[in-house]
Order: structure tokens, then sequence, then C-alpha cells
């Protein structure tokens, strides 16, 4: 074909892509001499098509070699694992097939939002593929599914949905590793929550998730085949030949911000109960000080934590909202305002502070935790830290070590001093905050 197009004069393709070499681990070229090949049939029969598909999608970056990285290839068969059990927490959920190429109404901020979101990362593929940056399409549709969808817009939607629960008693979340099973069908609607926002929630999460899989089957063609045929009556037409997302929708700028601000405060609790190592059912108290906020401001904030106060109370486990040097506390549970006049700063005096946008709030410590003992903590971590990289920084400064070192281990030193590093000024800011 190629010398019949040659003798024409025609063009045989009208544009070319050449991309990197498949490399071993280590960086060198792969031959049979050295020992070093990775068969892809073996990659395959470890971690499945789709996983070592992505993978390659992911790490093509032009202009570079590709180096093959197992562990990647495993975080990638880990993704596909977090797909198939969000749609089945969707399933059991009442959550099934959407029968709109445009995006549902939506009232919500949450959903609002994440119909934004969606929006967002079509757009970003779109130019991604038109500019053949395979990498970057592959990462926007990874962080999409894995951070916004999976992780905040499902778990931000469970305060709405009726938790049901899963065949043979398997609990309700997106990470309950469960099958899906086709012919079971959809739960039983008089055990699901009644009202208009449980049905919005549902008919837009339908929706998103199969923009979802129309995004990723380019990547991962098998499991979001699978998925797409399991999820609902498609009318006899498979993923491969479905149109490509056109939510005719635009970002809401107003939802977005209100969900960031969301995710903002629970993302910070949850860190700090991390660190601190407070117990996951300990209630908490958030509180701000009033005088640096505007009168906006204030009503404003009151507004959002009595609007997201359950989400707040089932998910990060806050109690009370306290508005220093004012009398207004909320119960975030039931929404119920207070008006003291005693001042309820003293009870932050060892908090935690942490900042959302513009507003600095503080993680109450009081009654929580042993200051002497968590400064102890944080101070013995510190000392190992700092000695570990100040070692590493030594072996660093070492040019015999840089120069007759093999790249691999230079490189490793190199990360672990950062990491060393960076876990000390951490663990001193911390320390800092505890006074």
């Amino acid at each position: 074909m190629m010398m019949g197009h040659a003798l024409t004069g025609k063009n045989p393709w009208p544009r070319l892509y050449l991309h990197g070499l498949v490399r071993a681990p280590d960086g060198q070229k792969m031959s049979k001499s050295k020992g070093n090949v990775v068969d892809p049939l073996l990659l395959i029969d470890r971690f499945g098509a789709d996983a070592l598909r992505f993978f390659m999608a992911a790490m093509e970056s032009q202009g570079r070699d590709i180096k093959m990285d197992e562990r990647r290839v495993e975080g990638y068969r880990n993704f596909a694992t977090k797909l198939w059990n969000a749609a089945r927490f969707c399933q059991a959920n009442g959550i099934s097939a959407s029968t709109s190429l445009a995006a549902p109404a939506a009232k919500s901020a949450v959903n609002r939002w994440i119909i934004g979101e969606v929006v967002e990362t079509v757009a970003a593929l779109d130019q991604a593929m038109a500019d053949l940056r395979f990498d970057a399409a592959a990462n926007a549709i990874y962080h999409f599914v894995w951070d916004q969808f999976c992780d905040w817009y499902l778990e931000l939607a469970k305060p709405v949905l009726a938790p049901l629960p899963l065949a043979g008693g398997v609990g309700g979340g997106p990470d309950g590793d469960v099958a899906l099973d086709p012919d079971t069908p959809t739960p039983n609607p008089s055990r699901k929550r009644e009202g208009d926002l449980a049905d919005e929630t549902r008919a837009v999460a339908g929706w998103v998730l199969d923009q979802i899989l129309v995004m990723l089957h380019p990547f991962m063609p098998f499991v979001t085949e699978e998925l797409w045929s399991k999820l609902g009556e498609r009318t006899g037409y498979p993923l491969i030949t479905a149109k490509w997302p056109e939510p005719d929708a635009s970002v809401d700028a107003e939802a977005k911000a209100e969900v960031e601000w969301l995710i903002g405060i629970l993302s910070n609790v949850r860190s700090i109960r991390a660190e601190i190592a407070i117990a996951p059912g300990l209630r908490i108290t958030v509180g701000t000080d009033h005088r640096k906020l505007t009168d906006d401001e204030f009503e404003n904030q009151k507004s959002l934590f009595v609007r997201h106060g359950p989400m707040l109370a089932r998910i990060g486990k806050i109690e009370i909202v306290q508005f220093f040097y004012t009398g207004t506390r909320i119960h975030l549970a039931t929404g119920r305002l207070e008006d003291r006049t005693e001042d309820h700063f003293t009870v932050f005096g060892s908090g935690r502070p942490f900042g959302v946008g513009e507003i600095e709030y503080v993680f109450g410590l009081e009654g929580l935790i042993d200051i002497a003992a968590e400064k102890a903590r944080l101070t013995k971590a510190l000392e190992a830290s700092t000695k570990e990289a100040k070692s590493l920084e030594g072996r660093l400064s070492n040019a015999a070590f840089v120069e007759k070192a093999k790249p691999e281990a230079v490189e490793k030193a190199r990360a672990d001093h950062a990491m060393h590093a960076a876990e000390a000024e951490r663990l001193a800011a911390a320390l800092a905050r505890l006074g």
C-alpha cells in the first residue's frame, strides 16, 4: 500500500505520532541479551489489560521515553477497582443509566458543582486530545473520577440518599469490594428516601457516571464497556458507539465556590484528626473570629454552616461551630442557633488553626488530647526526621557518592532527603501551633 501511494504521489497518512521507547524500570533499553525485557502479557495477567493500557497513556509525555513501573500499573488496576465499586454503590442506591445526553436540571450546590466539573473535564480532554497530549488526557479523567466523583461527590451525596444495604450484608460505600450484579433489580422504591433532592441526586449521579464511562472508554475499554452494559437499558447500542459527552451546561461559579469551601473544611478537619490521632467518632468544635469578618461574611458563614450542617456533622464529625467574640454558635446536626453573651474564645487557646479561602478557622483541641503528650510525640518525631535529613544532606554533599553511586541510588537519596526535610518542616509547624 505504501508503494502504491508513493507511486501516485499521495500522502498515505495525514499525520504521524511517534512515541518514545518503553524502557526497563532502571531506564535501560530492553533487550533479550540483558534479560530485562518485560512481557506485556504477563502484566496483563497480573493487572489487567485496562491497567496496562492506562499506564501507557498516562506515561506518554511527548519527547520522553517511558520507564516501566509495575507499581503504577498496579495503581491503575486499583483505579479500575475504585470505579467498579463506585458503580456498585450507585446501583445499590437506586442510581442507574441516564437517559439524557445533556446534564439534568439541578438545584443543589453539590449537584450543580459536579455538573460543572464534568464540563471542565470534557473541555480538558478535548484540548489534550487535539494536542496529542495523551498523558494530560489520561490524568484529567483520572483525577476527576478519583478525586471529584468517588472521593467527594459520592461522599457528599450519602446524606441525601437512603443508605441501602448491599447483597450479602456488605456495607454501602464506594470502596466496598463487591460484585456488580446486572440481574439484581433496582432496590425497592419504597425503601428510597422520598423527596425531590434525592431524586435529583440520583439523576445527576447516573448522568455523571455515564459521562465518566464514555470519557474513560478510550483508555480503559473493557471495564467501562462491562459497566455500561450492566447499569441499565441502553436500547441495544454498546459503549463504543455512544456519543461523546455534550453536557449542554456551564460551570456554576457560585456552586463551585460553595462546594470547594465545604471540601476545604472537611479536608482540613480530616488532616488534623489524622495528624493528632483523634478518635474518628469524637465530635469536635470549630470556631472562627467574628471580629475578622464583615457583616456580609458573617451572614454568609452562618448560612453556609446551617445549609451544609448535616454533611459537616456526618462526614467531619463537627458538632458545634462557634463565632468568637459573639454569642452565636450553631449545632450543625440540627441547624439550631444559640445566642450567648459569654466569650467562648478561651477554649480555643490551644486549638489548631487552618484556613479555607480568606477565612481562618480553629479546630478546638480542648478536652480531646493531652497537649503535653502530643508535644512530646511531635518533638520526638521532629528530632528523628531532622537527623535523617541531615544525614542524607551530608551524603549528597559528598562528591564521591554523587559521582560513583548508581544514578538510581542518588535519585533515591535526593527523594528521601526532600521527604524528611518536608516532614521536619511540617512537624515544626505543628509544634509551634500547640504553643
